[in-house]
């Protein structure tokens, strides 16, 4: 091209580059029918996940994002200087709103939340249920998330 940078270009090379993002875990495998790809803890973790209600915004095969949502849907959270979406939409509906972060890998991204002010997933999971879910999680809950979301660790990337 005689003017290689473009905005279509840019687009095309992004994308280009986001095809190779390709993370294959045991919970893939699992999903594709090998009910032995997960142990028996990362299975109760999954129902526990499901149940506890973290499906409802952690969805698809990103398991997250790929939808905005109330950081704080159901109590406060304590950081109230990032106002999310709505400091681009100036939308009131949009205070607070922030992209849904996928569970690829997560095991291995803290920091945590759109500020990295969750340390720790089990701090994490343990915010998440009380802000969003409403839900006072005990250890052995938080215990049990986080087993599953470490079946989504890319098979790759696990640490044997």
């Amino acid at each position: 091209d005689k003017k290689p940078i473009t905005y279509h270009n840019l687009a095309r090379a992004i994308a280009a580059f986001e095809r190779t993002l390709i993370s294959k875990s045991r919970f893939d495998d699992y999903l594709g029918g090998n009910m032995t790809a997960l142990k028996e803890e990362e299975k109760a973790g999954l129902k526990l996940f499901i149940e506890s209600g973290c499906i409802t915004c952690h969805t698809g095969s990103l398991l997250g994002g790929n939808i905005p949502n109330k950081m704080g849907l159901v109590k406060p959270y304590e950081n109230t200087s990032d106002l999310g979406r709505f400091e681009v939409t100036k939308n009131e509906a949009d205070k607070f709103m922030f992209k849904v972060a996928m569970l690829r890998n997560v095991t291995l991204t803290a920091p945590y939340f759109h500020d990295g002010k969750a340390t720790t997933l089990d701090e994490a999971i343990t915010k998440m249920g009380e802000l969003n879910l409403g839900k006072t999680l005990t250890t052995v809950e938080v215990s049990s998330i986080k087993t599953f979301l470490g079946a989504l660790t890319d098979k790759k990337l696990e640490k044997k």
